[in-house]
Order: C-alpha cells, then sequence, then structure tokens
C-alpha cells in the first residue's frame, strides 16, 4: 500500500519543525519530534549516538554557543519502510554566528505513534566532499 500523501506531508513538516524549534531555544517541545526513546547518532561528527530526549536536550545544552544559530532542511525524500514506518531523507544546512555553514544528510526512521508522526532514529552525516568522493583522485 502506497503512504498516502497527508502522511508525506506530516511527515516533511515534522522534519521541518525541528529547526524552528532548535532555533528558537523551545528543547522543551522535543517530544512533537522525537520518540521518548529516540537515538541520535552523530557519530560521524565523533560524538557517538544519544539516546532519549533529556540525553539529546543535555547534550544540545552541552554545545551551548557552538550549536547552529539556523537549521534549514530540505530535499525532504519519504520512503515507506512499512505499516507506520517510513525512511527520511533530507539535506540539512547549519548557519553558525559567524555566518560559516555546513551540510549534513539527516537519515531518519519515523514511525507512527499515539500522537503522530514521531522520529525514533536520526543519524547525521557530514558532507565533507563534493560527489560523495568521485572524481577526487
Amino acid at each position: 500500500m502506497a503512504l498516502a500523501l497527508e502522511d508525506r506531508l506530516a511527515v516533511t513538516e515534522l522534519i521541518a519543525l525541528h529547526g524552528h524549534l532548535v532555533d528558537g531555544g523551545e528543547l522543551d517541545r522535543s517530544a512533537e519530534v522525537f520518540t521518548p526513546d529516540v537515538v541520535y547518532d552523530m557519530s560521524d561528527f565523533g560524538q557517538g549516538e544519544i539516546t532519549g530526549l533529556d540525553a539529546l536536550t543535555a547534550a544540545a545544552l552541552a554545545l551551548g554557543a557552538a550549536n547552529p544559530v539556523a537549521h534549514h532542511v530540505t530535499n525532504v525524500v519519504v520512503e515507506e519502510m512499512a505499516e507506520d514506518r517510513v525512511r527520511a531523507l533530507s539535506k540539512g544546512l547549519g548557519v553558525m554566528a559567524d555566518g560559516s555553514c555546513g551540510s549534513v544528510t539527516y537519515e531518519d526512521t519515523v514511525v507512527r505513534t499515539a500522537d503522530g508522526w514521531r522520529i525514533r532514529h536520526r543519524r547525521m552525516l557530514a558532507r565533507r566532499v563534493p560527489l560523495g568522493g568521485l572524481g577526487q583522485g
């Protein structure tokens, strides 16, 4: 069965909501985006996995001023994996206070809960070289 358009829109808006909440310092609203047992994998940044909403909030607060001032997400692709579970890929741009920016790929597992769609697992991959390294010699 194909994923309903309404569900695709809900997942896309969920992914976008994350940036609005983080940039606004509304970390207390993280349960609107993530499951309570979320696994936030930042291994590609040398920070390992963060498990649970409290740990995710603590990690953001510990990073403090080193957090981006703006999170932008684009190029969202949603693929149904099973009933009530999808894989979402998206591109993220983080703008820092000094104006520099970086790019990531978010690989999300999103599940339907009693409260709506929520991200259960997020893997962040840094984009460090063009073309995924092709043609780099």
